[in-house]
Parts: C-alpha cells; sequence; structure tokens
C-alpha cells in the first residue's frame, strides 16, 4: 500500500499549478551577517594584530583584515579551499596538527571558534565585499556625511504621483506603484477572482484557510464595499494576533524550552500570549516596543505589561563553569551582552550593531563606542522572574520563591534525606509555600535594573556579582577582548542617528531612554524598519530586500518614495482627525485594500493570446515593480492549521502553556507547539522553521524530496486524512462519490475538482474495478494534503 500511495502522490502532483524557486539573494546576504557577526570578531581578536595590511609583510605576507588580501593567502599560498575545510591550510594552524605552523601562537582557539571556521569554509569562505564609502576622513567619521545616507534620514513627505482618470488605482499605494510600472514599459495585472482573494487575505491575516461559507457569502455580496468588510472582519478576528505574533516571535528568538542546564523557560508563553494579545488589540508599535524593552520602567502599565520583557528575558544565556578563571567568564557574559545587542539593534533599526564589538563597523558609520554604549545598557540589566501580579505581592512570591529554591538547592546537597536538618528544610519549604499568597502563581521570564561583575573568588574559582540597581558603563574591549579594557563609554544612543554628539542616559540602565529614542532619534529609521516588514510579508518581498540591514551593504529600496510615504503615514499623528500614531492594523488595511495586493498571480496567456502577467514575468521575472501579485509558499503553521481545519481537528483554543506538537493529542494551532533552541521538531525543522537561537529576519522557503516524504510517512498527516475521510463520510453517508469528493476539494480549496481532477480521483478510488475502495480515502486524502494548491498561495 505504501508504493501505491507513492504512485498516487507522483500522478496528482502533476495537476498542480504552483511553481517555487528559492531565492537566492538571501543566501549572500546570510553568508555575509555570518562572516561579520562569526568570523571576524575571530580574526580581530587572536590575528589581526599579526596578520593586517600594517604587519603582514613582517608575518608571512598573510593579511587577513582585507577581502582580496585574505583570500590571496600569503607566501604560503591561499589558506582556504572554499568547501574543503580538511584541505584548507587555515584549518591546519588552528587544529595544532603541524608542530612547526601552530596558530594563533598564544594558545588554540576554542572548540567553538574553531567549529565556526569550519562552517565558514563548508559555506564556501565568503568574505563580503566592502562597499565604497566616503563617510571617514582619514580614520574619522564626517557625521554630516553619514547621516545623509538614504535610511539615516528623517521622513519626507511624498505626495502621491497623479495618474490618468482611467489607471486602475483604489489608494495612493497603487498610485506610486504604477508610476513605476510605466516607467518600466509595464502594466498591472487584472484582479484575482474572489475565491482566491479571500483565500489570500484569510491566510495573510489569519494564517488559516476561509471557511467554505464566508466564500460562497463574499462571492455572491455584490456590494461595492464586499471586499473592505472582509478586510475589516478578519482585522478584528482574535486568529489575527495569532498569525502576526509568530512573525514577530521569529524576530524575537522565541523559544519555550532551553537546554537543561539553563535557566528554565516554561512561562514563555506568558510572553507569547502578551504579543498576541497587545497584537489583537493594535496597540500602537511605539508601545508595543517600549513595553517589551522597559515595561518596568514606565508609570503606565498593568502588572500583565511585564510579560512584554520576554523580549529580552527570554535571551539565550551560555554555560557559565565557575571553576574557570575569571576571564574566561567574562568573555562568556560579554557574548549574552552581544546576543541581546545584535537582536535589539537588527529588529527594530535594522542594523548590525553587533558587527562594532571588536572594531568600528567595516560598512557602516556605527562605531565601538555606539557598542559599548548599548552594551552598557544590557550589562545593567540582568534576566529575571516575576508574577504577573501588583507590588508588592509580586515581590513577595518573587522573594519567597526565591527562598524556596535555595532551600531545596541545599537539600539536594545533603547525602542523608532523612536527618533532622532535611527534615527541617523540608518543613520550611513547605511552610513557605503554604504561607505565602499565590505561591504558585506563573512568574513571567523578565528582567530587573542588575548589573553583573566577574569577580575572583579563591584560586582558579570564579564568583559572578549581581548588584541590584547599580548600574555600569563599559569600557572599549579592545578586539572584543574583555581583559583589554580601554576607554569607558558612557551608555547612549547610536551617534550616527543622534541630531548630534549623544547624550549620555541617566536613568537606570537606560533601556527606557534607548527606547524613547527609538522613536525620537531615530523615528525614520525605526518607522522604515517596521513598515518593511509588514509589507514583505504580504506581497512576499521587501520593498527594502534585506529587512534586518538598511545598512550600506543591505539592498536600496525598489520604491523608496512609496516606502516614505508609508513610514510616515504609519508614524504621524499630526491630524488630530487622524487614528492614533504607529498603529500597525492600519497600515496592514491600506496594504491589502490597494489594488497593488489584489492582482492576480496568474502568469500564463489568456485564450486570447495576452496576459500582463506573461508580460511581466518576461520584462520583470523576479517582480520587482509589482505588475503581478507574488505567489507564495505557506509557512509550516498554516499549513499544519489547514490540514487540521480541513478534517474538523482543529482546537481553537487560545494562550496558555505550549505542548509537544508529536502528540497525538495536540490538535490546537501550531503556534502552540513546544519550541526548543537545542533540537527542533521534525516537522518544523523540513518545512523551514527557524531555529529560534537568534533573530530570524525572514524564511527562507525550501523545496526538498524529505519533505514529500514527511508527507507520504508522517503519522500526524496519516491521522488527519483518516480524521478527514471519517468526517467526509459521515456528514452525508448517503452522498455519492462524487459529491464526497466535491466536498474535500470544498473544505480544502474552496472549490469545485475540475473535471480532469473528478475523473483521476474516481479512477484511484475504485482502484480501476468500478466500485470505490472504502479503506482509500484516507490515501487519497492524505495526497490532497501533499499538492502545491495546498502549500502555495495565489
Amino acid at each position: 500500500m505504501r508504493f501505491g500511495k507513492l504512485i498516487w502522490l507522483v500522478s496528482i502532483g502533476f495537476m498542480s499549478t504552483c511553481c517555487h524557486a528559492a531565492d537566492g539573494n538571501s543566501d549572500e546576504s546570510a553568508l555575509g551577517d555570518f562572516f561579520e557577526r562569526k568570523i571576524r570578531p575571530i580574526f580581530a581578536k587572536h590575528c589581526y594584530e599579526c596578520h593586517s595590511v600594517d604587519t603582514a609583510e613582517d608575518n608571512g605576507h598573510l593579511a587577513l583584515d582585507g577581502r582580496t588580501s585574505l583570500l590571496a593567502g600569503g607566501s604560503r599560498g591561499p589558506i582556504v579551499i572554499p568547501g574543503k575545510p580538511e584541505e584548507s591550510l587555515l584549518m591546519t594552524a588552528i587544529g595544532y596538527g603541524d608542530p612547526k605552523l601552530q596558530m594563533p601562537p598564544e594558545g588554540k582557539l576554542s572548540a567553538t571558534e574553531i567549529e565556526f571556521l569550519t562552517q565558514w569554509i563548508q559555506k564556501g569562505a565568503f568574505v563580503p565585499e566592502y562597499a565604497p564609502t566616503t563617510q571617514k576622513k582619514g580614520k574619522e567619521i564626517d557625521w554630516n556625511e553619514a547621516r545623509a545616507f538614504w535610511s539615516f534620514q528623517p521622513l519626507q513627505s511624498h505626495r502621491p504621483p497623479a495618474l490618468a482618470p482611467n489607471a486602475p488605482a483604489q489608494q495612493p499605494i497603487d498610485a506610486f506603484i504604477q508610476h513605476e510600472l510605466v516607467q518600466h514599459g509595464l502594466s498591472p495585472s487584472s484582479s484575482a477572482d474572489r475565491r482566491t482573494l479571500l483565500r489570500r487575505l484569510s491566510f495573510d491575516l489569519l494564517g488559516l484557510p476561509p471557511n467554505v461559507d464566508d466564500v460562497a457569502e463574499f462571492v455572491n455580496d455584490s456590494r461595492p464595499d464586499a471586499y473592505e468588510r472582509a478586510v475589516d472582519r478578519l482585522l478584528a478576528s482574535p486568529h489575527f494576533g495569532e498569525r502576526w505574533a509568530r512573525y514577530w516571535l521569529d524576530l524575537a528568538r522565541y523559544t519555550d524550552i532551553t537546554p537543561s542546564w539553563l535557566k528554565n523557560a516554561d512561562q514563555a508563553w506568558l510572553y507569547r500570549d502578551w504579543v498576541i494579545r497587545a497584537l489583537n488589540e493594535d496597540l500602537p508599535y511605539d508601545l508595543f516596543v517600549k513595553r517589551q524593552l522597559a515595561a518596568d520602567l514606565l508609570e503606565q502599565k498593568s502588572p500583565e505589561d511585564y510579560a512584554a520583557l520576554g523580549l529580552i528575558g527570554l535571551s539565550p544565556t551560555y554555560w557559565k563553569e565557575l571553576r574557570l578563571a575569571p576571564g574566561v567568564i567574562e568573555v562568556i557574559v560579554a557574548d549574552e551582552w552581544d546576543e541581546r545587542i545584535d537582536a535589539v539593534s537588527r529588529t527594530f533599526l535594522g542594523l548590525t550593531v553587533a558587527c562594532a564589538r571588536c572594531h568600528d563597523h567595516k560598512f557602516d558609520p556605527i562605531t565601538t563606542r555606539d557598542y559599548y554604549g548599548m552594551a552598557g545598557i544590557f550589562a545593567s540589566t540582568q534576566l529575571s522572574d516575576r508574577p504577573l501580579l501588583p507590588s508588592p505581592l509580586a515581590e513577595q512570591i518573587a522573594e519567597a520563591r526565591q527562598r524556596v529554591d535555595q532551600l531545596e538547592e541545599s537539600l539536594k546537597a545533603m547525602n542523608d534525606k532523612e536527618c533532622d536538618e532535611a527534615k527541617k528544610l523540608k518543613t520550611d519549604i513547605d511552610t513557605i509555600r503554604g504561607t505565602t499568597p499565590m505561591f504558585g502563581t506563573p512568574m513571567a521570564h523578565v528582567v530587573e535594573e542588575a548589573s553583573i561583575f566577574v569577580l575572583p573568588d579563591g584560586p582558579e574559582m570564579t564568583k559572578l556579582d549581581i548588584r541590584k540597581n547599580q548600574p555600569r558603563d563599559l569600557p572599549v574591549f579592545r578586539r572584543g577582548n574583555p581583559g583589554n579594557p580601554g576607554e569607558i563609554v558612557s551608555r547612549r544612543f547610536i551617534e550616527v542617528l543622534s541630531p548630534s554628539t549623544p547624550q549620555p542616559f541617566v536613568s537606570g540602565s537606560g533601556r527606557r531612554e534607548f527606547a524613547e529614542a527609538l522613536f525620537n532619534e531615530s523615528r525614520g529609521l525605526t518607522a522604515r524598519v517596521i513598515t518593511n516588514r509588514l509589507w514583505t510579508h504580504h506581497f512576499g518581498r521587501g520593498l527594502v530586500r534585506t529587512p534586518s540591514d538598511f545598512g550600506i551593504q543591505g539592498e536600496r529600496p525598489s520604491h523608496p518614495d512609496l516606502l516614505e510615504w508609508l513610514a510616515e503615514s504609519l508614524s504621524d499623528n499630526t491630524d488630530p482627525n487622524s487614528p492614533r500614531a504607529w498603529t500597525m492594523k492600519r497600515l496592514h488595511r491600506q496594504m491589502v485594500t490597494s489594488s497593488t495586493y489584489r492582482q492576480s498571480s496568474e502568469t500564463t496567456l489568456g485564450v486570447d493570446g495576452s496576459s500582463a502577467g506573461s508580460q511581466s514575468l518576461q520584462l520583470d521575472p523576479e517582480n520587482q515593480w509589482l505588475a503581478r501579485m507574488n505567489r507564495r509558499r505557506l509557512d509550516v503553521e498554516p499549513w499544519r492549521d489547514t490540514m487540521l481545519a480541513a478534517a474538523g481537528q482543529l482546537n481553537s483554543t487560545m494562550g496558555g502553556p505550549a505542548a509537544e506538537l508529536d502528540l497525538p493529542t495536540n490538535l490546537r494551532r501550531t503556534l502552540y507547539g513546544r519550541v526548543g533552541r537545542d533540537e527542533q521538531n521534525d516537522m518544523l525543522r523540513l518545512y523551514d522553521f527557524p531555529p529560534p537561537t537568534s533573530h530570524s529576519p525572514s524564511r527562507d522557503a525550501t523545496t526538498t524530496p524529505l519533505q514529500q516524504l514527511f508527507i507520504l510517512n508522517s503519522e500526524f498527516v496519516e491521522s488527519q486524512s483518516a480524521a478527514f475521510a471519517a468526517a467526509v463520510q459521515q456528514q452525508k453517508p448517503d452522498a455519492s462519490t462524487d459529491e464526497k469528493i466535491s466536498r474535500c476539494y470544498q473544505l480544502l480549496f474552496q472549490r469545485e475538482p475540475s473535471p480532469q481532477e473528478r475523473q483521476l480521483s474516481q479512477r484511484f478510488l475504485t482502484g480501476g474495478t468500478g466500485s470505490v475502495d472504502e479503506t482509500r480515502w484516507a490515501i487519497y486524502i492524505q495526497s490532497l494534503y501533499g499538492l502545491n494548491e495546498l502549500l502555495f498561495v495565489d
């Protein structure tokens, strides 16, 4: 039967009407980011002192601080062979395999550093080109010129272009788009049919397929504002927050599980649920951000808002073996700050500030002083836990739980669990639990105002000293080494985004001042970045195709005036009659009600031999100018949720703790499946779910044989296929086979099957015998689950 399923899956696959090509442009960006984040810091820390342009002549003519010189190698020849680390001279040197060639001479690199270098060479040893820039005069940055870069500029007001009276523009977005189409000799495609539009909207806004009855009602709705009504209904659905929360959680590297030796993340769902609620309530973006960075420091907040601090409270933390030397632990602590700088700067500013840890940023006007000004904020902020209750009850519970944790550690260390002292500890624990009101309240993973200091505490021992409400400024760590401190830098904002010399942050850690600066000093950049993220998810391609890099190395906007207009519209509150500034649902509505969004994705020729989509495919194959809508691959979450919904199995309960996706009883939305940093669920991993180890700006859809094998062999897909088959049979037991086939297509695709599809379906279900084999229904539906029409959205 397995072989029969495979034959059917292959044969019915020919009926698919969608195709997918992976976007290769994101690969180079990702490789460049890997080099800047992982490889260049290693070279800066261990190699540049001897192997830079200034010192190479005396050290084998090997310079690692330039692209050309690095790839050329030195007097021994090239040091890397792309794709072949085992044959690369660099790996021989750092592996200490040759007694005559051991680098760096002061000691072998850590296992993690060697692994990063191995991965770099395996991936092709990519080194990004330096973009030509005139932002430096000598060794100093020309700040006036640096601030003139397009993304650092204040927002500019742009009027939509004027168009001919018969142009199909619905709103200003279309005026900008159609102006560019005319310039490039293109015409917009006609509108997609209503069924396609409602499917597109439903998956975009809710991550779920539309109800069959909703499609029928919309198709037959003759009111002129029927489409806008459908948009407003979907934006008001509580499922909207679930769909868009998942996009945000990718940026925030959300996890439900951390390795067992790390701080437990079992209450991470409180942050996830806060994000869902905030998006459903249309919390303005400025408040959405400020609460995630500094809810504990804001005057206007509720106890529930502390959960927003999970953005930082769920940051990756690294094992600190306190028997190691303080210098080693200092590097680990600095790595944690670095990760938070990277996540925050890329998420909100679209800038890779973390690349300035060891040296001034190689591309952007971001200095090491900027980096350590920001690092001081996170050095003055420590991860903590807090119940979502008012003070002082919250503090009382937190203190009681901390005391219980200490007593349980003491109890665990005792050899004799029945001695008098152990019995007393158990009694004390029970007393604290019983006398503390609401002791068992879930504890959100938050942050608090506290600094960490790494201190020596005896021979070869280290102590971590947490000092509450004592902020600290950090020195510049020369070449990223905490053991080589330079000048101290005040906690502050990034200089190129400040109108003049940035002023020191003086209020606690500076988190609140940093959050305010995002919407004052860098209002334009902050607005452009989030506007571009929303556009990317709706249209399948960003106006800026590097959503987390708006710097020199990032791509320039394809429609700069449109991006400015949208960002200004989002952030503007000068009109007293307009809604409050930064409301994201308003921006969503602007995008999806445009005629640009409503275009067909069709690229085939019509019966008359003409097609705007076909023309644009020839003249603009990447669809940069949006003469048609992009056909897009579903993320794994809506794909799995669609299978559950079609089978009538979807549990739409919102919020609460996560559960393993592999559990047969877990029929909730995929958003509520447990996500871990060290291991991933097979289904998520196969379908391009990003590992929550770091900020993920986008998902790169892949098409692999393993995905089809998963559909063929997955217990989940098989169980949902069986449930779907049983539901179709039970709903109308006396229905004909043809009616049941129609029902399957209606539930999955909200349409009737074509004559060819009916014929092929009948042939499989009967096995050529003329009578239906009832055991084949589940296999038939399993095959439908694997169709491109379910995997892609038109």
